[in-house]
């Protein structure tokens, strides 16, 4: 029953973020946790605003055969799970407009009164060297989120 709720969810969650530009077609990852060793997760070809059950992977920390076809953001969502125990989702989204914002602003200050509320101000994260970004962010982003005590960044 845990398990079918998540997928639901996910697939909800998955079309509200693509409507909102939160995602583009094949661009992100999101996932929920299940257990505490086993979460849920999108594979590479999902298409997010239309997921279907088989779009969707379940995976443990014992790495086997479905890892091959889980989102390539696997490891991240994976250590963020381990690391920080009250996480039950993850999301890995790149709104475009955001992201050309935070490109030339170290925050980012919500306008509506219920963002800034909730929000107040985001600090833009800096991953300095981008050639090897991708071998620490499994690393770098749960420490970060840990530090800073935030569940955005």
């Amino acid at each position: 029953m845990e398990l079918e709720h998540s997928i639901n969810e996910i697939k909800t969650i998955s079309l509200s973020m693509f409507r909102k530009n939160f995602f583009g077609v094949f661009h992100g990852s999101i996932s929920a946790r299940v257990e505490k060793n086993q979460f849920i997760i999108n594979k590479q070809n999902a298409i997010f605003d239309n997921l279907k059950d088989d779009d969707l992977t379940l995976l443990s920390s014992k790495k086997d055969y479905r890892w091959n076809e889980a989102s390539l953001d696997a490891d991240i969502h994976l250590n963020i799970y381990k690391n920080i125990n009250e996480a039950r989702f993850v999301c890995y989204a790149m709104p475009p407009y955001a992201t050309a914002y935070a490109m030339k602003h170290e925050k980012i200050v919500p306008k509506d009164y219920f963002g800034y509320m909730r929000f107040d101000k985001i600090s833009v994260y800096d991953p300095k060297q981008y050639d090897d970004w991708y071998e620490r962010a499994e690393t770098e982003i749960y420490r970060y989120m840990v530090e800073k005590n935030t569940n955005i960044i």
